[in-house]
């Protein structure tokens, strides 16, 4: 019989426990109602584990070993849509992670209201994307994956300011870059089922970027630290390239991240992306 967590942190840690996917992603929804209505009242402290479960499919490999994915065709869509539910699998882990794993920083409520907000949404995300993988006659599972996301992220777990500047910042930042060139694509190749579940899921990725900016800002605020340069001091500590363009200058204006932060993070960088 599953035991109902009595704190935020408890909720976190076994909604990352969780092996099957799907049952994931229900019992994070259910789990946000339980904060959003009181019935867990208590953010709290777990042990938290460094990696999430995940079923025996798909298969994991380093993402230098991932097999080319190709742009059109039946088997072209089905890998984008496997990627991307993929990548909301690991939105799930890593909202709730972040939502519970810095007590010490005694951030206010509505912080840990925006992370499991974000849990949420990432897990209607991978619903949508699974369900229409089903529609097309395939499952997640079918295809290999690589964990390179989530290896990323937990670089970060030393600091909720880095972690912060990076995750959604930067890894979800670019998911609002790559949406646009992406639903064209897949209008151009007659699905534009999937490319309505794109633009579902990229509109509401715009609040979790600006969820992760402002939460930034304050941190830099409490710490007395200027917002930009500190944002292209951890991204040189933290990420093995420079943020390649063209960029969604209007999504990421929406979420309040203008060009003053990215623009002359790119002009600066000696261009051979040599900056890990």
């Amino acid at each position: 019989m599953e035991i109902m967590p009595q704190t935020l942190a408890d909720a976190a840690k076994q909604a990352l426990l969780t092996v099957d996917p799907t049952q994931k992603a229900h019992f994070s929804i259910d789990l946000a109602r339980q904060w959003r209505e009181g019935i867990i009242t208590d953010v709290g402290r777990a042990d938290l584990p460094d990696w999430p479960a995940r079923p025996a499919k798909p298969e994991t490999l380093p993402p230098n070993k991932m097999p080319k994915r190709g742009k059109g065709g039946l088997k072209g869509r089905i890998g984008l849509l496997h990627a991307l539910a993929h990548i909301e699998l690991n939105a799930i882990d890593l909202a709730w992670d972040i939502a519970v794993r810095f007590p010490d920083e005694n951030m206010p409520r509505d912080f840990h209201d925006a992370w499991v907000q974000v849990a949420a949404d990432e897990a209607k995300h991978f619903l949508m994307l699974t369900k229409r993988l089903g529609e097309l006659g395939a499952t997640y599972g079918d295809l290999p994956a690589h964990d390179g996301l989530w290896q990323s992220s937990m670089e970060t777990a030393y600091d909720l300011l880095a972690r912060l500047a990076v995750v959604p910042m930067v890894f979800e930042a670019r998911g609002l870059d790559a949406t646009p060139p992406t639903v064209e694509r897949l209008i151009a190749n007659g699905d534009p089922e999937s490319a309505e579940i794109l633009k579902q899921i990229a509109a509401e990725e715009v609040a979790h970027v600006s969820a992760g900016r402002k939460y930034y800002e304050m941190m830099c605020d409490k710490r007395g630290l200027p917002y930009y340069t500190t944002w292209h001091a951890l991204l040189r500590k933290h990420l093995r390239g420079p943020l390649k363009p063209p960029f969604n200058d209007e999504a990421r204006y929406d979420a309040g991240m203008p060009p003053d932060y990215y623009q002359d993070y790119v002009l600066e960088l000696p261009g051979d992306g040599d900056n890990a």
